[in-house]
């Protein structure tokens, strides 16, 4: 029997589902490489190789095998870094309304059905786009335009 309560909700991590380890790997995987990837150093390298392999042209005489190392390594990065920032994106993105949904929720006055807005379809979006321009359209026709550097 287990000493606490956080020890029933809490599985160790042997105990959790091969694909629920995997993607939780994969989720770290893609946030690291993100940071590292996405830093000053990464882009050095990545300038740094491109350098070395163009000084390196002449030793194999620009060779369609030197061109192929190149555009083949570029390639697999490429198609590798597709899947890590999409994975990065939806996270991010999917943190940020979770954030916005909470806001919403918290604040007196706000429109709770504006939760969760990104799984109404194109149209339903189209004319919630439709009311907030005639509202701010509305708002215009009440009050001057404000200058853009004056303080509120």
């Amino acid at each position: 029997m287990p000493l606490n309560h956080s020890e029933t909700n809490s599985e160790k991590p042997q105990e959790r589902e091969f694909f629920c380890r995997m993607q939780d790997s994969f989720r770290h995987l893609a946030r690291k490489s993100s940071e590292v990837l996405g830093s000053a150093w990464a882009f050095i390298g990545a300038i740094f190789i491109i350098v070395v392999w163009g000084l390196t042209g002449p030793a194999f005489h620009f060779s369609d095998t030197w061109q192929l190392i190149i555009n083949t390594g570029t390639t697999i990065v490429t198609f590798l870094m597709v899947f890590l920032i999409q994975n990065t994106q939806n996270r991010d993105a999917k943190a940020v309304h979770l954030k916005l949904d909470e806001l919403i929720r918290a604040v007196r006055g706000a429109r709770n059905r504006l939760v969760d807005l990104e799984k109404l379809s194109d149209e339903e979006l189209k004319k919630l786009e439709e009311q907030f321009t005639r509202v701010r359209n509305k708002a215009t026709q009440r009050e001057p335009e404000m200058d853009p550097t004056e303080e509120i």
